[in-house]
């Protein structure tokens, strides 16, 4: 049984940036223009806070690094012979200078891990929730993380397709919002990349099979998982418990999120057809390669290759299968021009000389 999905992250989501102001006498656009202005600039500056708190962190660390090589250096140069009253003042200096910045040093860690903590227990908004992730490129995934050997995740997509390629392929023929977040609900296991790659698999083989609509409704679906799980990224949790987010979040869509899901989705066709005709092109290389070596001569060259080299008139004596016309074209020819042509036909299998031996001697019996 799969553990429960702990959902008290989204207790305290602040998702609208409506808000509702039912007085006649307000001007409700320019008071959320005001409020949402008023937020972006609260978290400007708390981010600018943090920044300016690591800034000075790093400082102090390299003062502090700077000062203890000073105090080293005195402390050495004492050891080697009597030191004066000078020294001894500039030794306890050196010393206080040490002890005020290990004070320093360790506030600004201290003011850090506060700012950590307060910076968690903000509330979510639609800035914060939205923010670039989203309108990147989510195919060619490349994770920085390592997740097992090639071998391991091929075997492991390998099992996960044929233990659910059934609810995978029903999840890519449904067309509702509504419905895909239901099938998702009864089906949260399907929230994970397998699906999305197997999902594209079939959109190549549609598009193969000249199913255009139906590769097309496959890609939507694939984004959409792809989007689910690129959410989960960005908000540092599992997937499968934030899809209801993404449907929450993709029905009541600003423009410019709309936009981003529908590019991605443009250049997901883009590349579905593009690896839909590198594999039709590859399948006609083979087949091609194989006829080749079905038609190769006893010599190992491919008479047609052989047929298109050679002289026109020839060519025509082969066409019309007269000898006569192939000996006087020959006879015209230099010798050894003559020898080199000949000997590619017999080792293409154009012509066989040991049977119009045997056809001469039929004829004279």
């Amino acid at each position: 049984m799969s553990r429960g999905i702990d959902y008290s992250a989204w207790d305290h989501i602040y998702v609208s940036d409506d808000e509702d102001a039912s007085s006649p006498f307000v001007d409700t656009p320019s008071l959320f223009r005001m409020r949402h202005r008023s937020r972006l600039e609260n978290m400007a500056a708390f981010q600018q806070r943090g920044e300016d708190l690591h800034t000075n962190f790093a400082e102090c660390q390299r003062l502090l690094q700077e000062t203890q090589g000073r105090l080293q250096h005195l402390e050495e140069g004492m050891k080697e012979g009597d030191a004066d009253e000078e020294q001894e003042a500039e030794l306890k200096k050196v010393q206080c200078e040490v002890e005020k910045l290990k004070k320093d040093e360790k506030s600004f860690q201290l003011l850090m891990e506060e700012h950590e903590r307060d910076g968690k227990k903000l509330p979510w908004n639609v800035d914060t929730i939205s923010k670039e992730g989203f309108s990147k490129s989510v195919l060619n995934i490349s994770s920085s993380r390592k997740q097992g050997t090639l071998e391991e995740k091929v075997e492991k997509h390998k099992t996960f397709v044929e233990k659910f390629a059934e609810e995978i392929k029903h999840f890519g023929m449904l067309r509702r919002w509504d419905d895909s977040q239901k099938y998702l609900s009864d089906h949260p296991h399907l929230v994970c990349e397998e699906t999305a790659n197997y999902l594209i698999v079939i959109c190549i083989d549609y598009e193969i099979e000249e199913k255009h609509a139906l590769m097309e409704q496959i890609a939507h679906q694939a984004i959409v998982v792809q989007f689910i799980l690129d959410l989960g990224r960005t908000l540092g949790v599992d997937p499968r418990g934030c899809f209801r987010q993404f449907f929450s979040k993709i029905k009541t869509a600003d423009k410019p999120y709309q936009e981003a899901f529908n590019h991605e989705l443009d250049l997901l066709r883009e590349r579905i057809c593009k690896c839909a005709q590198l594999r039709m092109d590859g399948a006609m290389k083979e087949l091609e390669e194989e006829e080749k070596q079905k038609r190769l001569g006893p010599g190992g060259l491919d008479p047609v290759e052989v047929y298109e080299s050679l002289p026109k008139e020839i060519q025509r004596s082969f066409d019309e299968k007269n000898i006569q016309m192939l000996q006087e074209a020959m006879n015209r020819m230099d010798p050894e021009e003559g020898r080199y042509h000949m000997k590619r036909c017999i080792d293409s299998g154009l012509w066989v000389p040991e049977a119009r031996e045997s056809d001469e001697e039929e004829e004279e019996d």
